[in-house]
C-alpha cells in the first residue's frame, strides 16, 4: 500500500489558504476597477458639463474681460510657447472688441518666476493699452485663478482663454464659482493633443472635489501676493 501524496489535512489547509488569497486578490482587483471607473466617470462629467460653452473665437460673446491662465515661462523669463498662444488669442479678442480688458492670472510665488509681469509685458508690447490690463499674481492654479477672478476682481462674466485640453476644466470651475463663463481655445484650428490627457483626468477629479468643498484659494484676498516675495 503506497503512502499518500500529502499528509492528512494538509491539502485542506492549503486549499483554504489559496481560497482566501484568491478572494483577497479578486477583492483588490474589484476595488481597483471601481476606483478607475469612478475617476473616469467624474472626469467625464467635468469634461462635458460646460463643453457646449466652448466656441470659436469669431463667435465669442461680448464680455467685460478675458481671463488668461498662466502656463509657465521659457528661458529668459518670457512666456512659454503655450502661454504665448493664450496671450495671442486674448489679444485678438481685445482687438476685435469682444472684450474690454484682459485679466492675466499667473503664479508669482517664486521670486525668480514672475509670470504675470512677463504676461503683462507681452501684451503691452503688442499694443494693448495699460488701462485694459489687470494682473493677478496669486493665480497659483486654475482653481485659484478662477475663484480670485470672482471674489477679488469682481468678475461676473468672462471669456476664458486657454488650450482646448484645459478649457473644459477651467469652464467647469469658473461657472461653478459664480462666473458666467464662455471659452475660446487658444489652439483653435490646430490638431488636438493627447499629451495632457492623463494629467487632466486626475485634475478634473480634483477640480470637482475643490468645487464641492468650496475650498479657498491659497491667497483668498488682495490683488497681489500676501506673502513677501
Amino acid at each position: 500500500m503506497g503512502l499518500p501524496a500529502v499528509w492528512p489535512g494538509t491539502m485542506g489547509r492549503g486549499g483554504k489558504r489559496a481560497r482566501v488569497l484568491r478572494r483577497w486578490v479578486l477583492g483588490l482587483l474589484a476595488m481597483g476597477l471601481a476606483a478607475v471607473l469612478g475617476v473616469w466617470v467624474v472626469s467625464f462629467y467635468v469634461e462635458k458639463r460646460y463643453a457646449d460653452r466652448i466656441i470659436p473665437r469669431a463667435e465669442a460673446p461680448q464680455a467685460p474681460v478675458a481671463l488668461v491662465y498662466g502656463a509657465g515661462l521659457a528661458p529668459g523669463g518670457v512666456p512659454s510657447a503655450v502661454l504665448a498662444q493664450r496671450l495671442d488669442a486674448a489679444i485678438a479678442l481685445y482687438r476685435a472688441g469682444t472684450v474690454d480688458s484682459l485679466l492675466l492670472s499667473g503664479d508669482n510665488s517664486d521670486p525668480f518666476h514672475d509670470e504675470t509681469r512677463a504676461m503683462v509685458r507681452y501684451v503691452l508690447d503688442r499694443g494693448v493699452p495699460p488701462q485694459a490690463v489687470e494682473e493677478d499674481d496669486a493665480g497659483l492654479s486654475t482653481y485659484d485663478s478662477s475663484v480670485r477672478a470672482h471674489t477679488v476682481f469682481g468678475v461676473r462674466e468672462a471669456v476664458l482663454v486657454t488650450q482646448r485640453f484645459h478649457l473644459t476644466r477651467a469652464l467647469y470651475i469658473a461657472n461653478s464659482v459664480g462666473i458666467d463663463a464662455w471659452g475660446v481655445a487658444a489652439d483653435e484650428g490646430r490638431p488636438r493633443t493627447r499629451r495632457y490627457a492623463l494629467r487632466e483626468t486626475f485634475s478634473r477629479v480634483l477640480a470637482l472635489g475643490m468645487v464641492l468643498a468650496e475650498a479657498e484659494p491659497r491667497y483668498p484676498s488682495g490683488r497681489t501676493l500676501a506673502s513677501p516675495r
